[in-house]
C-alpha cells in the first residue's frame, strides 16, 4: 500500500521560500511518476510539478523558474523547493504518485495522494 506523507508547509511573506517534503513508501513496482498538485477553493486543482521515472520534470507556467521538484537518491523522499513565493501560491499542496514510466496526462489519473500540507503566502 502506497503511503505519502507531506510536511514543510506553513505561512510565509511574499518573496520568501519554503521546502515541502513527501515521505513515500509502499511501492509495489519500481516505475512510477511523482508530482506535486495544489488545490484552492477558487481555482480547483493545478499540477505544479512532475518528476517522471526517467528523471524528466515538468512545471506549471506559473511556477517555472521559482519551484524545483527533486527526489533523494533512494527515491524515498520527494521535495518541492519553492522560492520567491507569491500570494497566488497559497494553496493546499498534495504529493501524488502513479505507477508507470510517464506521468499521467490528467490530475484525476493519479491514484495515490497524501493528506496535503497548507502553504499560505501573505503580501
Amino acid at each position: 500500500q502506497v503511503k505519502l506523507v507531506e510536511s514543510g508547509g506553513g505561512s510565509v511573506q511574499s518573496g520568501g521560500s519554503l521546502r515541502l517534503s513527501c515521505a513515500a513508501s509502499g511501492f509495489a513496482h519500481y516505475k512510477y511518476c511523482m508530482a506535486w498538485i495544489r488545490q484552492t477553493p477558487g481555482k480547483g486543482r493545478e499540477e505544479v510539478a512532475t518528476l517522471a521515472d526517467d528523471g524528466s520534470t515538468t512545471y506549471a507556467d506559473s511556477v517555472k523558474g521559482r519551484f524545483t521538484i527533486s527526489q533523494d537518491n533512494a527515491r524515498h523522499t520527494l521535495y518541492l523547493q519553492m522560492n520567491n513565493l507569491e500570494p497566488e501560491d497559497t494553496a493546499m499542496y498534495y504529493c501524488t504518485t502513479e505507477y508507470g514510466t510517464w506521468c499521467p496526462k490528467w490530475v484525476d489519473e493519479y491514484d495515490y495522494w497524501g493528506q496535503g500540507t497548507q502553504v499560505t503566502v501573505s503580501s
